[in-house]
């Protein structure tokens, strides 16, 4: 899929985070928007996995540790066929598997999350089970900067730089903001980099919300043999609808009907540029 076209994804994966959240009237919106360029990338162009297929043991394998943002992984995995996207006409709906966090009742999701902190170190278990049995899949996970003081993660970040996990990348979506306000006020992380490459990573930077910068980075991996990598991705809360973006009350917001309208409206304008251009 070329640049154009995953951009032209990216706003369609909004709409449909919109609207199933919209519908379900319920969901963590600002989030949701913010890691969707990276799953789109993952997803679209860097994983190798397929629905027909997942329990290949040579399929990579993503963890959402990030669980709440769950929308965003739901309309990617629809669009890649794991399920009918008319399934998320279910979302948030009495015995419906679709829940407002990841769990494997739902095809296409790797492990069940949401008690944040915990998908680094589910990542870094199954990474060093792939190297045991000596397969060459990946394993990719999203974290939020907000579940970042959680202790767990820097037990899995030291082990993973302690058993070489150059088959390890996780990707920090780093919206600096988290549901009880900005992430540097509530307890601050910074500086993440220089934290992670004291740990023995190797980090790099990139703009969450380029395409290209996304797909140079996971196309470079692994960073460093004999390393995990950690990627950066600086992006932006409620990304790609104006009154949303960087507005901590978008945490778990869900939209009324006017502002609904007016965020697809939004999209779809932002939309006909890339067909132009």
């Amino acid at each position: 899929m070329s640049e154009k076209e995953l951009a032209q994804k990216s706003v369609e994966y909004r709409k449909k985070i919109l609207k199933y959240i919209y519908q379900a009237k319920a969901g963590h919106t600002g989030g949701s928007l913010s890691c969707i360029d990276i799953l789109n990338v993952l997803y679209n162009h860097t994983m190798q996995v397929d629905a027909s297929d997942f329990t290949s043991p040579d399929r990579d394998r993503y963890i959402q540790s990030k669980g709440h943002t769950v929308e965003a992984l739901y309309v990617v995995l629809a669009s890649r066929g794991f399920f009918p996207e008319s399934d998320l006409d279910t979302l948030c709906k009495y015995q419906s598997h679709y829940i407002g966090h990841p769990t494997r009742k739902v095809h296409g999701v790797e492990q069940n999350t949401g008690a944040l902190g915990h998908g680094l170190s589910l990542s870094v278990g199954t990474a060093i089970a792939g190297k045991l049995d000596k397969k060459d899949y990946r394993v990719f996970t999203v974290l939020g900067d907000g579940e970042l003081p959680e202790g767990s993660n820097w037990e899995a970040a030291l082990s993973a730089s302690h058993y070489k996990l150059d088959n390890l990348c996780a990707i920090l979506d780093k919206n600096t903001l988290q549901i009880s306000g900005p992430t540097a006020d509530v307890l601050n992380t910074d500086p993440v980099d220089k934290k992670f490459e004291a740990f023995g990573w190797e980090v790099r930077h990139v703009d969450g919300h380029d395409i290209k910068q996304l797909q140079d980075a996971f196309d470079a991996l692994p960073f460093v043999k004999g390393k995990p990598s950690l990627i950066i991705a600086h992006t932006i809360k409620g990304k790609g609808i104006s009154f949303m973006e960087n507005q901590l009350k978008w945490h778990h917001g869900v939209p009324d009907p006017k502002q609904y309208e007016d965020a697809v409206q939004e999209l779809d304008l932002y939309g006909a540029t890339l067909v132009s251009a």
